[in-house]
């Protein structure tokens, strides 16, 4: 009970401090995830008409999920300095995986006929992408987008080491006994809301 009041205390005192920080800690893993789905994207396709080149794409981005996100930062702070574009571009770099991978996938996987049938219509190649492979491949981009959205929320709460805010700010300071535990009874919430990745399609 006593959590609870200091918690609710808490809200009051400081609820558009926790709502600006929450903002932020979304903008962050938004800025990092579309950034990603604009080079992604693209990648993924042309690994879906390359064959060869896939591998060595997919092994770049295998040995980036690999890196520790704090090791990331470490090394992205040396050569860009504090704040949120550091977090930014390490969010870049994690989400290209998952998207490259649905992307490529979603590509593959259309059937044979669909596209035979867009070539007996007549339409080029930039048509048949646009028309008929893309929105076919729609529903896999988009979960490869989502799952990377999940995976930046809960990058971006340690980027406060580096000086980006958000969420993370909130429990870093609850950690700390003269602050209580009331912010991270705050902040925690809200990244949990952040990261849940939504109803799932059967």
């Amino acid at each position: 009970m006593d959590t609870m009041n200091e918690l609710f205390t808490y809200y009051a005192q400081n609820g558009s401090y926790v709502l600006y920080e929450c903002w932020r800690h979304f903008l962050m893993s938004v800025y990092g995830v579309v950034f990603a789905a604009v080079f992604a994207i693209p990648a993924g396709i042309v690994t879906a008409r390359h064959g060869r080149l896939a591998g060595w794409v997919f092994a770049v981005a295998n040995v980036i999920q690999t890196v520790p996100a704090l090791a990331m930062l470490a090394v992205l702070m040396l050569v860009m300095g504090l704040g949120a574009n550091t977090v930014i571009t390490a969010l870049f770099l994690y989400s290209l995986l998952p998207i490259l991978r649905n992307t490529h996938t979603g590509i593959i996987n259309i059937e044979h006929a669909y596209l035979e049938s867009g070539k007996a219509m007549g339409m080029t190649k930039y048509q048949i992408l646009r028309m008929v492979e893309l929105p076919l491949a729609l529903s896999v981009i988009m979960a490869g987008l989502r799952t990377a959205l999940v995976i930046a929320i809960g990058i971006t709460a340690i980027g406060t080491f580096v000086g980006a805010g958000g969420l993370g700010d909130m429990i870093v300071r609850g950690s700390n006994a003269t602050n209580g535990k009331a912010p991270i009874f705050a902040g925690a919430p809200p990244l949990s809301f952040l990261q849940h990745p939504g109803p799932q399609k059967g």
